[in-house]
């Protein structure tokens, strides 16, 4: 999952990319509203964080432009306007959740799970296909009841597909919301991750539309299409 992050105080921004990043997230970063907006509109995220008091352009102004478009990115404030106005004014112009400054980190990544799932239409944090069970809120993964340790890159393509279940994935797509700016697009980094997902979850976990991409459907399976291999 990719997450943008619009915040200008220099120190929090770098340890909230950091603790991001190690929880397996891909993290871009903007220092001011203006270029913020400019990446929000542009890229693909899966949701983001937004301060309010920024240079440039301010949260509130970044918000109204940001839904002006008609972007639907979930969008979490972090601010330390912690008064009911300010609450009821970044809900009113298109926050869908709100956390003020000091804040648990643990409670930041619930929030931003918590967005994630509800964006794709997932109620519960718990997703059963056939004997792979996995669970968004602790981020792990089991197979027949035994847990399945997998990298944060190769869980991150787990729960992408597992959010799309059904619909097909392209490998832009992957690239998209898999990985940040900083990047190497152009390797072979999506086939490696998703052979070795398909070793420890089974061959036919992640089914491949040649010429396509990728889908996890377990209603029409089709062991002949699970191949591993470059795709467009």
């Amino acid at each position: 999952m990719r997450i943008l992050i619009i915040e200008d105080e220099p120190d929090l921004l770098s340890v909230l990319a950091q603790s991001l990043r190690e929880q397996g997230y891909a993290v871009d970063t903007a220092a001011d509203g203006r270029d913020g907006l400019f990446k929000a509109i542009g890229g693909q995220y899966d949701a983001m964080i937004l301060d309010l008091m920024m240079p440039q352009m301010d949260g509130w102004a970044v918000l109204r432009q940001l839904r002006h478009e008609g972007h639907l990115l979930p969008v979490l404030v972090l601010t330390a306007r912690d008064g009911l106005r300010d609450k009821i004014r970044g809900l009113d112009v298109g926050a869908d959740d709100y956390l003020t400054k000091p804040f648990a980190l643990s409670e930041l990544l619930a929030r931003l799970r918590a967005l994630i799932r509800r964006s794709a239409g997932q109620a519960s944090n718990i997703v059963q296909i056939g004997q792979v069970t996995i669970d968004t809120a602790s981020r792990s993964v089991s197979h027949a009841g035994q847990s399945v340790l997998l990298t944060p890159r190769e869980y991150a393509l787990v729960e992408l597909l597992v959010l799309h279940r059904g619909q097909l994935v392209t490998r832009k797509m992957i690239y998209d919301h898999l990985f940040d700016e900083e990047d190497d697009s152009l390797s072979n980094l999506i086939d490696v991750h998703v052979s070795n997902v398909r070793k420890k979850l089974g061959k036919d976990f992640i089914v491949t539309r040649r010429g396509h991409g990728y889908l996890i459907d377990p209603a029409n399976p089709n062991p002949a299409d699970a191949e591993d291999g470059p795709d467009v």
